[in-house]
């Protein structure tokens, strides 16, 4: 049974693409958390990348991504301590997604959605974490089949 307004931690990769795309499967989620559908949630570290790497890329989208995180009450968990991080060390090599990982356990949401392919879609299936793995286009795909009457 789906949870009511589930609670969907952002990776970067999907801030990002919500920025640059406004038709793309990310910003819909932003559009469902405006509308309070759905919980988003990002830790520190994922809001420090986010402004980083609009700076570095596309600075002239910086109101674009104040916009979205002001406008779909937009959660920030807290920074993970050394036991949350060492759990995510232990499905991702990659230091900073572990660390981003680590921030997505603190935040004990539904789901981790995310465009990274290397470091957590290919490796989802041996991720066992209570919250779910996927892309945009997964959770919008199960949201509509939830809300699809039989």
């Amino acid at each position: 049974m789906r949870p009511k307004n589930p609670r969907v931690f952002l990776d970067t990769s999907v801030v990002f693409a919500a920025v640059l795309s406004p038709t793309g499967g990310a910003r819909k989620l932003f559009l469902l958390g405006e509308a309070g559908l759905l919980r988003l949630v990002v830790g520190p570290t994922v809001l420090h990348e986010c402004e980083e790497v609009v700076r570095r890329k596309t600075p002239g989208s910086l109101s674009t991504l104040a916009q979205l995180l002001s406008n779909s009450s937009l959660e920030t968990s807290s920074a993970p301590a050394k036991r949350q991080i060492a759990v995510a060390e232990s499905y991702v090599q990659y230091a900073p997604d572990a660390h981003v990982l680590a921030e997505a356990i603190l935040a004990s949401p539904d789901w981790f959605v995310t465009h990274d392919k290397e470091h957590f879609l290919k490796q989802r299936s041996r991720i066992d974490l209570p919250f779910e793995i996927g892309t945009p286009g997964d959770l919008l795909q199960r949201f509509k089949d939830d809300f699809t009457l039989p």
